[in-house]
């Protein structure tokens, strides 16, 4: 698990956004706040479950970890990465099960949930829904100021949809849906544009 050195000093100060790249063997987490146009991962990692033990031993695990992730980190929002069927029914099984137990944690916590297809996340982040991996860790590294890509990739996908539901959050609230947007929104693409800027500057 990262924990930056700096903690925040009241969990009920920040305004945090939890994203969740759901899997029974791995499960990406990432909280980013927002001050302004700047975006700060506050936690990231990954909980993995041993594959030698039995399914509901590591679901109960998951649930554990995820439960304790949100008690220390109270979030305002959840975003999960959509569950999409057509690409492998095991990997789908497995990551509708770890996605079941982070709404239902949401759920009992009176938090928001909010589901993102992979393209909106790549949309959100590099500009381009059809971005490869690579570019999205790039720009969450760049976006949240980060010393290092995250990794494994499951922590920056899961930062990924944190920064893609501050991008969302707005254009939602403004009667924007999926097929209306026509950008990032102002803060987002404001630091967007310094990430890029401070790159060049190096």
């Amino acid at each position: 698990m990262f924990d930056p050195a700096e903690r925040e000093a009241s969990p009920d100060a920040p305004r945090l956004v939890l994203g969740i790249d759901p899997g029974v063997s791995r499960c990406g987490y990432g909280v980013v706040r927002r001050d302004g146009s700047t975006f700060r991962a506050v936690a990231y990692g990954v909980i993995r479950t041993p594959p030698r033990d039995e399914l509901p031993t590591r679901l109960a695990t998951l649930l554990r970890e995820l439960d304790a992730l949100m008690v220390e980190f109270p979030p305002m929002a959840m975003a999960v990465e959509r569950v999409l069927f057509q690409v492998n029914t095991r990997t789908a099984m497995s990551v509708g099960q770890a996605s079941g137990l982070a709404l239902a944690l949401a759920g009992r916590a009176g938090v928001p949930v909010v589901h993102y297809s992979p393209n909106e996340v790549k949309l959100a982040v590099a500009g381009d829904g059809a971005a490869g991996k690579y570019e999205v860790q790039q720009m969450v590294t760049r976006l949240l100021q980060l010393a290092d890509v995250p990794d494994p990739p499951d922590a920056a996908d899961a930062l990924a949809l944190a920064l893609c539901h501050w991008w969302r959050a707005p254009l939602a609230a403004a009667g924007a849906g999926p097929g209306r947007q026509g950008g990032a929104s102002p803060r987002l693409t404001e630091a967007i544009a310094a990430a890029v800027a401070r790159e060049g500057a190096r």
